[in-house]
Order: structure tokens, then C-alpha cells, then sequence
């Protein structure tokens, strides 16, 4: 099995308050529909370190679907929804090898974080 990585980091120094729950809203509610599915990945995982950074984890089937698609995010990026949210383009754009991955015995898990999970189970006032 080959798998191709690319990272894609956005820096949230500079950003508001209001920006990390704002990523989580997009992710739940939009991205992970864009994503799942989606012809040549394997998967993607969003991290986050609030007032940090935000990034996309990638990895795809093959190097060519990966530069496939760096090339593409890169033109568009000045109006990409997480430029539009962060208000600043990402700062890294790295490929990288994946050497392996293992399942662990909770299985893997496909949605969205915990953050999602808890504000689902607070009662509404």
C-alpha cells in the first residue's frame, strides 16, 4: 500500500477568539462532506492547537494525486473558506512520505472531534 502525505498549515498567532469554534462549525458542517469520499485520499484529519495553528492533514493513493491537488488548493486559496475564516493564507504547504499506518483496538473513526460530541450533549436552557 503507498501513501502520499501533504500538510497544510495555517497560523491562528494573529487570529481571534472567535476563530477556532468557527473552524469546527466549517469542518462539521461542510468539510467533512467535501472530503469523505473524495477520489484518490485515503483520508484526511483537520488538527488544531487553539491560537496556534490549523492545519489539513492529507494522504493520498498516489504522488500524483496528491500534487494534483496541492497545485489546485494553492491557486485557490485566496478565497478558500479557512483563508476566509483564519484572514490569512496558510503558511506551510509540505509534502511528505507516510511510512505507515496502524488501526489501533477502538478502531478507526470517521466524523467530527470531540468538541462537536460535547456541545451535543449539553441540554438546551
Amino acid at each position: 500500500m503507498t501513501m502520499f502525505g501533504l500538510a497544510v498549515r495555517w497560523s491562528l498567532a494573529a487570529a481571534g477568539p472567535d476563530v477556532a469554534p468557527a473552524l469546527r462549525d466549517f469542518v462539521r458542517d461542510r468539510s467533512l462532506d467535501r472530503f469523505t469520499g473524495m477520489d484518490g485520499l485515503r483520508f484526511k484529519t483537520w488538527r488544531m492547537v487553539e491560537g496556534e495553528w490549523f492545519e489539513g492533514t492529507y494522504v493520498w493513493e498516489t504522488a500524483q494525486a496528491r500534487d494534483a491537488f496541492a497545485e489546485a488548493d494553492r491557486a485557490g486559496m485566496g478565497d478558500s473558506p479557512g483563508t476566509r475564516i483564519i484572514g490569512s493564507p496558510p503558511v506551510l504547504y509540505e509534502a511528505f512520505e507516510v511510512v505507515g499506518v496502524a488501526e489501533g483496538a477502538a478502531g478507526f473513526a470517521a466524523g467530527p472531534g470531540p468538541q462537536a460530541a460535547q456541545a451535543a450533549s449539553i441540554p438546551a436552557s
